[in-house]
Order: structure tokens, then C-alpha cells, then sequence
């Protein structure tokens, strides 16, 4: 939060032309085509990318929060927990999250209009968030020695939620504020659409 302020500031103090341009409903349009998949151009011209993108993000967030054992946790600390997946499901979506790593992984290796942009810290960021899920599998399936696994889980976890607000993981915030700033420059500055 405390990032999302410093931002919001800097902006402020850097671009103070930009807020002339606030207009909602060019935000609003831009979020929507880039949050609904093949909703803008550029994801219909990639769809296998696209696919696992969204594949990719749709399990990032479902299988921590909508997990059973997390739930059983939620539950014991504050008594309440949300809806729960079937284990087979949150081990199909484990699965293919990890599918989906290792796809963008080799995207960043292969294609060189990517690989151009790509530093080694980004591979270090894949890692970081493919570790939690690696770890939290072989932990439930008992593969390996339980107790590490079950530690390793529950250390690569929170040492990828203290690197998100630092990184450019912190995106999962701050997504929807650069595209609404795109949504203004792009659609009421410009009168082009973003998507």
C-alpha cells in the first residue's frame, strides 16, 4: 500500500499534465479488453501466449486461495474459510501452472524480441513463484521428505510475498493503475484506442 502512495505521489510531482486527462470511462474500457481474454489486439495475434498467460494467472490465484489446506488454516485462525477446490482440481491447476512456468521460461529463451528484454532476475522471479507451488505439491503427495518440503513450502511462499511489492511481481497491484493511465493518455489525450 505504502508502495501505491509513493507511486501515486511521484506521479503527481512528475506528470502533473497527465491528471488534465483523467477520464474513467477510457480507463474502465482499457481494463476491460485486457482482463477479458483475446480482448485486445495484441492477445489475438499471440493466442497461444495468450492462452497460457491467462491459464498461468487464473492458477496463480486460485490454487492459494480456493486450496483446501489453506482454507482448513484460514478456518482455525479466524473460523470462517472461503469455497474450497476439489483437491484433483487445485492438483491439475498445480500441474499446469508449472506447465505454464516452464512455457514462458523458454518464451523468454526463444523469442528474441523477449529475450532481448529479459534480465536474469526475470528467471529468478519465475523460479520464485514457480518454487511455493513445486514445493506445496510435493509436500501434499508426500513426495520426498515431508517435513522440508512442508517447510521449503511454507519459506518459498513468504519470501515470494515480501519480493512482490519490489519487483515487477508488484504489477498484481499496480496492473490496473498503468492501464487506466493508459486507458487516459491512449483514449481521451490521444482519442486512440489502447487495446
Amino acid at each position: 500500500m505504502c508502495r501505491i502512495f509513493y507511486l501515486y505521489g511521484l506521479s503527481r510531482e512528475r506528470d502533473k499534465v497527465f491528471y488534465n486527462h483523467m477520464n474513467w470511462s477510457w480507463a474502465w474500457r482499457s481494463i476491460g479488453h485486457w482482463i477479458i481474454p483475446w480482448g485486445s489486439v495484441s492477445m489475438r495475434k499471440q493466442p497461444i501466449f495468450t492462452f497460457a498467460f491467462f491459464l498461468f494467472h487464473v492458477c496463480l490465484f486460485a490454487v492459494p486461495i480456493f486450496l483446501s489446506a489453506h482454507n482448513l488454516l484460514l478456518e482455525e485462525w479466524v473460523g470462517w474459510s472461503l469455497w474450497t477446490l476439489p483437491d484433483r482440481v487445485a492438483d491439475a491447476l498445480t500441474i499446469a501452472l508449472m506447465v505454464t512456468v516452464l512455457f514462458l521460461f523458454l518464451r523468454r529463451l526463444v523469442r528474441p524480441e523477449v529475450r532481448i528484454l529479459t534480465t536474469a532476475w526475470d528467471y529468478v522471479l519465475l523460479t520464485m513463484t514457480l518454487l511455493p507451488f513445486l514445493t506445496g505439491f510435493l509436500a501434499y503427495h508426500q513426495w520426498g521428505p515431508y517435513r522440508l518440503m512442508l517447510v521449503l513450502h511454507i519459506l518459498c511462499g513468504e519470501i515470494l510475498l515480501w519480493v512482490i511489492p519490489f519487483s515487477k511481481l508488484s504489477h498484481v497491484l499496480l496492473w490496473f493503475f498503468s492501464r487506466s493511465f493508459i486507458g487516459f493518455e491512449m483514449g481521451e489525450r490521444r482519442g486512440a484506442r489502447s487495446w
